[in-house]
């Protein structure tokens, strides 16, 4: 199995992770994230909650890692990768 190949089976698996979609009013169809990734969230809203860390810290550190966790970012990571080692 090839570098490229291999990296976009891996893209595929990131793609997958995401397929769960909920109808959310107002907003349309939302991809729900995995449920680790859902725990995290939740865990920074406790942070924030108990006033540990600021609502908007807590709010720059979940975008952070919203914009991170793209389900696209896997498959242009995998890419760049396969790119590179060839």
């Amino acid at each position: 199995m090839s570098t490229l190949t291999r990296h976009l089976n891996g893209s595929r698996e990131t793609v997958r992770m995401y397929s769960k979609r909920v109808e959310v009013p107002m907003l349309g169809e939302v991809a729900v994230p995995p449920p680790d990734k859902l725990v995290y969230y939740a865990g920074i809203g406790v942070l924030a909650a108990l006033q540990v860390i600021e609502w908007p810290m807590a709010l720059v550190i979940a975008a952070g890692h919203v914009l991170a966790d793209q389900h696209l970012s896997g498959l242009v990571r995998g890419f760049g990768d396969a790119l590179q080692s060839a």
